[in-house]
Formats: C-alpha cells, sequence, structure tokens
C-alpha cells in the first residue's frame, strides 16, 4: 500500500498543492515553519479522520478559509482509490470515493492505513491517560473501522449523561428536586455502547502487548522489558463493591457481562455523580497501562526509555496493520502489498544516533516510508531515497 498523489486546497497553510510521490522511502526537507508536517498531517488525516497535532478539525482549515479539502491516490495490489475529504468546521464533514456521491467521513476509514511517528508520541508515556486511549481507538477503527460508530455513539451519550448529572447536581446544592428517571435511559445507552469499547480495547491490548514487548527489544537493544495492559474504572468499581454481577471481569469477558457490570456500577455510583456532576465510570476514564521491568513506565522511565517505549507502541501498531495477529478478534492478513504507510514526522531530531539508526532499520523494509527533516542529515543512512524540498509552501522533488 502507498500514496501515489496528495492533493489539498486550505489545508493548513496550503492554499493548493498537488503532491506526486513513490514506493519506498521519501524524504520531505526543509526548515521547520515550511509546511512539511501539514503535508504528512493530512495523509494521517485521511487514515484516521484526527491529527496527531489538535484534538478538532477548524485548526486543520487554512485562515480565512471556509472549508479546507484533502484529497489523495492509493495504491494497492495494482489498484488505485481516490479519497478525498471535505473538513468543515461546525458542520460534518464529508467524503467521497473514487470521485462518487458525498458519504460519511468515516466511510472511508479502512481504505488508508498509516502508523505516525512524531515527537507528540512521549505523551503516549509520560503524558494523561486520554492520550493513550486516544492512541488505542486511533488503532482500533483502522483494525476495524465499524467501531467509530460505537465511539461516536458513546461520546454523544457520555455528554448527555454528563448534562444530565450536572442539571442535578445543581438542582441538588440548591435543595431542588429534580426527576431522574430519564437518567436510568442513559445509563442504558451508556453501558451498551461502553461494553463494546471497552470490550475491544481488552482485546486490542491482547493483540498488541507480544509485538509491543518484541518492538521495545528491539529498539533497546534488549535493556529491560516492555509490557501493557489494560486498566479498567469498572474492574475498580466492581473490586470497591461488596458484590456485583460476577466481581472484576475477565479481559475476554463478552460484551453482554461488560454492559450488565456497567448498569450495575452506574447503579451504585449514582449518588456520587450526582454530588460530583460527572460520570465516574466507563471507557472514558480507562487507561492503557506501561510498565518497563515491575515499575510503571511513567515517572520512572528514563528519557530514551520513554521513547524507546512510544516508538515501540508505533512499531507494535504497524505489526497489527499488517496482519501481525495470528489469532482473536484482530487477526487478519491483508494480503500482498498490506504493509501501512508509516509516517516519521521530524522524530529522528529526538533520538540519539543508536536510537535513530535502530529505528531506521526497522521501518526500511515498509511498503512507503515518509520521512520529514529539517536538513537532509537528519535522514538515516538506512533511509536513503527519494527527497522531495519544502520552502514557504513550495515543493520541489530533488533529483
Amino acid at each position: 500500500m502507498f500514496v501515489s498523489h496528495l492533493a489539498l486546497t486550505d489545508f493548513r497553510s496550503y492554499p493548493h498543492v498537488e503532491l506526486a510521490l513513490e514506493r519506498g522511502v521519501t524524504a520531505l526537507v526543509g526548515p521547520n515553519g515550511q509546511g512539511k508536517t501539514n503535508l504528512v498531517e493530512a495523509i494521517g488525516y485521511l487514515a484516521t479522520l484526527a491529527s496527531h497535532r489538535v484534538p478538532t478539525d477548524a485548526a486543520l482549515v487554512r485562515s480565512g478559509a471556509q472549508r479546507a479539502v484533502v484529497g489523495a491516490r492509493v495504491e494497492r495490489a495494482g489498484r488505485a482509490t481516490t479519497l478525498e475529504v471535505e473538513i468543515t468546521p461546525g458542520r460534518a464533514n464529508r467524503a467521497r470515493v473514487n470521485g462518487g456521491s458525498p458519504v460519511r467521513a468515516r466511510d472511508i476509514l479502512g481504505i488508508l492505513r498509516t502508523v505516525q511517528f512524531a515527537p507528540e508520541d512521549l505523551a503516549l508515556v509520560k503524558g494523561d491517560p486520554d492520550g493513550r486511549r486516544r492512541f488505542l481507538d486511533e488503532l482500533a477503527v483502522q483494525l476495524r473501522p465499524p467501531l467509530a460508530a460505537a465511539q461516536a455513539d458513546y461520546e454523544r451519550v457520555l455528554r448527555q449523561r454528563s448534562a444530565l448529572l450536572k442539571t442535578a447536581a445543581a438542582a441538588l446544592r440548591g435543595s431542588r428536586g429534580t426527576d431522574l428517571r430519564t437518567l436510568d435511559v442513559w445509563d442504558a445507552k451508556l453501558a451498551a455502547a461502553g461494553a463494546r469499547i471497552t470490550v475491544a480495547r481488552r482485546s486490542l491490548v491482547a493483540a498488541l502487548a507480544p509485538p509491543v514487548t518484541d518492538a521495545y527489544a528491539q529498539v533497546s537493544a534488549g535493556r529491560g522489558e516492555a509490557l501493557i495492559s489494560y486498566r479498567s474504572s469498572l474492574d475498580a468499581a466492581l473490586e470497591d463493591s461488596s458484590g456485583g454481577p460476577g466481581g472484576t471481569a475477565p479481559d475476554d469477558a463478552p460484551e453482554p457481562l461488560v454492559e450488565a457490570q456497567l448498569l450495575e456500577a452506574m447503579g451504585r455510583l449514582r449518588s456520587k455523580e450526582i454530588e460530583r456532576g460527572v460520570c465516574l465510570v466507563g471507557p472514558h476514564r480507562d487507561d492503557l497501562v506501561l510498565t518497563l521491568g515491575e515499575l510503571p513506565a511513567k515517572g520512572y522511565a528514563s528519557h530514551g526509555e520513554s521513547w524507546s517505549f512510544a516508538l515501540a507502541l508505533r512499531l507494535g501498531s504497524a505489526a497489527l496493520l499488517r496482519g501481525g495477529a495470528t489469532e482473536g478478534p484482530w487477526a487478519g492478513d491483508w494480503g500482498p502489498d498490506g504493509d501501512p504507510v508509516l509516517v516519521l514526522d521530524d522524530v529522528f531530531a529526538e533520538l540519539d544516533v543508536r536510537r535513530r539508526e535502530r529505528l531506521a532499520e526497522l521501518v526500511a523494509p515498509a511498503g512507503q516510508v515518509l520521512v520529514t527533516a529539517a536538513v537532509p542529515g537528519d535522514v538515516p543512512e538506512a533511509l536513503a531515497g527519494g527527497r522531495i524540498d519544502v520552502m514557504g509552501g513550495e515543493v520541489a522533488r530533488v533529483l
């Protein structure tokens, strides 16, 4: 799989730009602030409908423009598919496949698969849980696109239920009564959507754990063992209870059991939730736990170890996306030319010599690798290939 053509209109700093790309390695080279990252960010957006730099789409539209358009031609096994997404702040984004009628943007998920390495990845190890949850959810959607609908449903229900809890909390502080019968309806909706996400994340972490451990050993030259696990707020709630349906759920618990446990936990925590005006249990409060040896990576890993762990998470993702899981719900064989596109956005400048050389050796065999760098010397020799200079929003291939 590779992107052979990229076209942007009013995306970030570009009024309009078109860029031809090839298989193998291509380095986008130019000083900081010239638009290199904008180009690879657009490719990542087509794969995940999210930016690795900003949480909302509004910043992706060029200042003064009403909308942005991101288009690409994706080649796989001799077939070309054209994708186009129209980004309109305040409205639902629309997409087209092969120039057809507009469809929901999420309907294109799964056509292009990418793994993006970036300086922001260090926050996966050192940052807050929301970044790690987003990492899992974006990977899950690339592997199983229908999960995007479950994630959207959960976010919508969570907003509605949270608003109702805040209303109830305000009424309680004012010594006023409030009708909470509607809350039962939102409890049921949240439990149904939350169970699907929880089960998906748990099984994804189980499938991702072996390739992450292997990748860390390769990047770090065997210095320590990297382990990942899933910590659920539901498990904590059940452990604190005096009883409940089945106690803490195993990692392979089916959706009906998890749904029942979420409902039980919400019912038991209702008074606390109303008092605080927030939802206290559900996948929005879960975390991906990263352990180095016997210690949590966050707070104990050195800067270099944290970088190795972040790289291992991305390399493990690439392994799953190319069909690295041999059994379970995430198993799949994408067939020939199934490698995801690897994007390394200014990451080599952040790494010491040993880690940059090891990473370069590990990613070089991929079908397409896109590297951004401020100067040609930042690109390791193992990633020698094509080069495109980016300067002032202009792109030029170097022969």
